[in-house]
């Protein structure tokens, strides 16, 4: 990630020096708050999706975009054997300043010769895939790192709504263009600095649940959320 602007957001925040928000860029033309705070909430104030996917953790886990470390802490004070991986050196050293005990600062792809029993990716953790043509390459690497009995946990979102039509006829807008709805560009702003862009993949269920089938993998809808968004667990079939 250029500049690193999430590690830079967390470190400040981590040093006592938060005076703002990451401002989110998007290619559906709206901005979004990224509320550096957020990164550092415990478990109750977690989604519920969040939650259960800790809930059903066990064995060695991999923690996929750990950023603060929340996720990893949380397991790690409830005795598993967690690793918190994250791109951003930032984010790294905050999780080794906030206790997390293990941690590779990589890119998820980069990752070889280890095995996990859990591959958690949360906050739609599977969005470094970044297009839809990625995710047979990303869903290998997660075989290629899970134990024989393994499972990866991960949570995404339907975002089909946001091309919701305002025509009486109802139905969406979709610009041709686009390979498939879910490819999104962000950049972040953070302190007057501005990442470079970078796609993020959001898959409904469906797709996802094709995609694992063709690569070998079962995919189970653990759990619904209310806003479009879901749970999923993926096994080997």
């Amino acid at each position: 990630m250029s500049k690193d602007i999430l590690g830079k957001a967390l470190l400040d925040y981590h040093n006592l020096k938060y005076t703002e928000d990451i401002i989110i860029h998007s290619s559906l033309g709206e901005d979004d708050i990224l509320p550096i705070p957020y990164m550092y909430r415990g478990f109750d104030k977690m989604p519920l999706l969040e939650q259960i996917a800790l809930q059903h953790s066990s064995g060695s886990i991999l923690d996929v975009g750990c950023g603060a470390g929340s996720h990893s802490l949380y397991l790690q004070e409830n005795e598993f054997d967690v690793t918190g991986l994250d791109a951003s050196p930032g984010a790294i050293s905050v999780c080794q300043q906030r206790g997390v005990m293990k941690t590779i600062h990589s890119e998820f792809l980069k990752i070889k010769d280890q095995k996990y029993d859990t591959l958690l990716l949360l906050m739609n953790g599977i969005g470094i895939a970044g297009k839809l043509k990625n995710l047979d390459k990303y869903l290998n690497q997660m075989k290629m790192l899970l134990r024989p009995n393994g499972q990866v946990l991960l949570d995404s979102s339907d975002i089909l709504y946001m091309y919701e039509s305002d025509d009486e006829d109802g139905g969406y807008w979709i610009p041709q263009d686009m390979d498939y709805y879910g490819e999104v560009t962000f950049t972040m702003e953070y302190n007057n600095e501005e990442s470079e862009p970078f796609d993020w993949l959001y898959v409904d269920f469906n797709t996802l649940r094709r995609a694992a089938n063709y690569n070998g993998l079962e995919c189970e809808l653990l759990k619904q959320g209310e806003n479009d968004d879901y749970l999923a667990r993926l096994t080997f079939i």
